[in-house]
């Protein structure tokens, strides 16, 4: 007996994405206060006390995702609000932070893309790079490496296999 078209997909679609493994992002707080550092889609949100990292896993394939910090926050449970990067009270972010906030903006595919982004605004200083890319720096509202409007031609690409991406609040 023959298997059915649909069959064969649905069994090289799942090969296809077993194959695209997550990337690691490591988010450390080096501020002398809390970031709340929150990443969407995938992610959510938590605290981070000064010195503190979190290893996220991003799936392959992940597109149009952000990571910011925020700052100012209050939580009684998942539900609070922050004074900088807000996400509609919630502790896990499903939607993206009120301004101000410095994003970390990241697409995974064959070839990664990074960038930073002060286009909603500045919070927080923060260092994003690759593990086979550049390192982008961002220290004050008006720095060099960030998308200050949307046609700035900042974005930097990251490559190769084993590869790995680093958010630093305060570097």
């Amino acid at each position: 007996m023959a298997a059915s078209p649909w069959a064969l997909i649905l069994l090289l679609a799942a090969a296809f994405t077993a194959g695209a493994g997550a990337t690691t992002f490591s988010i450390t707080n080096r501020c002398s206060y809390p970031v709340w550092p929150a990443a969407i889609p995938v992610g959510g949100g938590r605290r981070l006390n000064s010195g503190d990292t979190w290893n996220l896993e991003v799936p392959g394939g992940t597109s149009a995702a952000r990571i910011w910090g925020r700052t100012g926050c209050n939580f009684n449970g998942d539900r609070g609000s922050c004074a900088t990067g807000d996400c509609a009270g919630a502790l896990y972010c499903g939607l993206s932070g009120r301004p101000p906030a410095t994003l970390a903006e990241f697409s995974l595919g064959s070839q990664d893309y990074y960038d930073i982004s002060v286009i909603d605004g500045y919070n927080v200083p923060m260092d994003f790079s690759c593990s086979t890319g550049v390192a982008l720096r961002c220290r004050d509202a008006g720095c060099y490496d960030a998308y200050h409007q949307p046609n700035d031609v900042r974005t930097k690409s990251c490559g190769g296999g084993n590869r790995s991406f680093r958010v630093v609040f305060c570097p």
